[in-house]
């Protein structure tokens, strides 16, 4: 099927519309130098343009005093923690404890008193206590960013919904190896999940 077509299809099926709640945080997914760094197995040449997004949204948030709150993966050496997924998956080795591919880069560290929800799987809400987090503060939205689109933000995304919470994902803070993964899990996510806005909208929705 051509774009265009498959937008014809969609049309008036999957096409309906979320609006920002009440309270909004930042969530930034996995951005880590695993991800950076040449010569990782995971390096992705777009991944540079959308740390850049990120210091910006990451900066526009705090001075607002708008929550950020980050993820990364990290798991026992040998993986026991990573279950099935780290079976499917054995790259995921570069975020064994002590790996300094698991870091978070020098321009988008967490300061003191954000919260960092460290997870073994795709989704930062499985196994962590981050919905239980995002409801005792009163959030209902999230700015979703990070790495990988088709990946962990996706899922994210996903459960981001399925707990009742409005995903915003940013279309300009996320990255993927390639385009058309990243451009096609973006278009399913605003067809069925969430709504995907550019970093001018989140910069509004920051304020």
């Amino acid at each position: 099927m051509t774009d265009s077509s498959v937008q014809d299809n969609y049309a008036g099926v999957y096409n309906g519309k979320l609006a920002p709640g009440r309270k909004a945080a930042l969530l930034i997914v996995d951005v880590v130098m695993a991800y950076l760094e040449e010569g990782s197995p995971l390096f992705m040449q777009t991944a540079e343009e959308a740390l850049q997004s990120n210091v910006r949204l990451t900066d526009a948030a705090r001075a607002a005093g708008m929550p950020v709150i980050f993820t990364n993966l990290e798991y026992q050496a040998g993986g026991a923690d990573g279950g099935v997924f780290y079976r499917k998956a054995p790259v995921l080795k570069v975020f064994d404890a002590g790996s300094p591919r698991g870091a978070f880069p020098g321009r988008l560290e967490p300061q003191a008193g954000e919260l960092v929800m460290t997870k073994q799987y795709a989704s930062a809400f499985f196994g962590t206590p981050l919905a239980a987090t995002l409801t005792a503060i009163g959030v209902d939205t999230l700015l979703i960013t990070g790495y990988s689109t088709s990946g962990c933000v996706r899922a994210t995304g996903v459960d981001a919904m399925q707990h009742g919470f409005i995903p915003l994902i940013v279309r300009e803070a996320c990255a993927d190896r390639h385009e058309g993964p990243h451009e096609a899990n973006l278009f399913d996510l605003q067809a069925k999940y969430a709504e995907v806005i550019s970093e001018a909208e989140a910069l509004g929705v920051i304020g």
